[in-house]
């Protein structure tokens, strides 16, 4: 067990971040030379993000929560953005949404190019293109892991990208 040194709560070995104030943890040095061999202790990490759920209001988490959902449907990032401009926990998921829906654009078209490319060079490296779409499963496990912060009122960052900062 790591101690938080911000506010002194005890976390369980292998996270990031304090699960009670979200201060990053200081992990020994015998623990960060440690392979992580195992794909489940990888995956748990994945999500161990910054949780800033005590910066916000509860009645705005309460009242805009629905709001917050919809931050992760594509362009339905608007709605939040601009129907509830006064909700800070409904702008920070439209903030995690958006960034969201810039990736996955920047992935789209990455992945056009790259198969304009693939078409030219040769089609027996189609297979190539099955391989980079499979990423794109990665931006609806995002998207699932923001809905369901968003849904249990947390202001959780997405992993990966959830540090980038769009909307203020």
């Amino acid at each position: 067990m790591l101690t938080c040194k911000q506010c002194g709560t005890q976390v369980e070995d292998g996270l990031k971040h304090c699960t009670n104030c979200g201060a990053p943890l200081e992990i020994p040095a015998e623990q960060k030379n440690m392979p992580a061999t195992d794909i489940s202790a990888r995956l748990k990490n994945l999500n161990n993000t910054q949780d800033t759920t005590s910066e916000y209001d509860a009645d705005d988490i309460a009242r805009n929560r629905v709001f917050a959902i919809l931050a992760y449907f594509g362009p339905l990032v608007f709605i939040p953005m601009f129907a509830v401009k006064g909700s800070k926990y409904a702008r920070f998921h439209a903030n995690q949404g958006l960034t969201l829906l810039i990736a996955y654009g920047a992935y789209g078209v990455a992945y056009a190019i790259l198969a304009v490319i693939i078409a030219l060079i040769s089609s027996k490296l189609a297979f190539i293109l099955t391989l980079v779409s499979l990423v794109g499963v990665l931006f609806t496990v995002l998207a699932v892991i923001g809905v369901v912060n968003a849904a249990s009122g947390k202001a959780k960052e997405l992993p990966l990208i959830g540090k980038f900062k769009i909307l203020k």
